[in-house]
């Protein structure tokens, strides 16, 4: 999660600070997504790299702003 949020700051030249807080007593330790389930189901696999993703994102946002 610290990559990603670092690749969003580092992507919209924002100055914001990363915080580390405790994590609720429920929440996972670890996080593995699995895809497998969308591509069985839904014949779906991810063909966007998650940079160039973020990059649509961000432009799509701003041109709401």
């Amino acid at each position: 999660m610290r990559a990603l949020a670092e690749q969003v700051l580092m992507l919209t030249g924002g100055r914001s600070k990363i915080v580390h807080r405790p994590l609720p007593s429920d929440d996972p330790r670890q996080r593995k997504p699995d895809l497998a389930l969308a591509e069985k189901m839904l014949n779906w696999q991810p063909t966007v790299p998650l940079h160039d993703g973020l990059q649509k994102t961000i432009a799509y946002f701003a041109g709401l702003v």
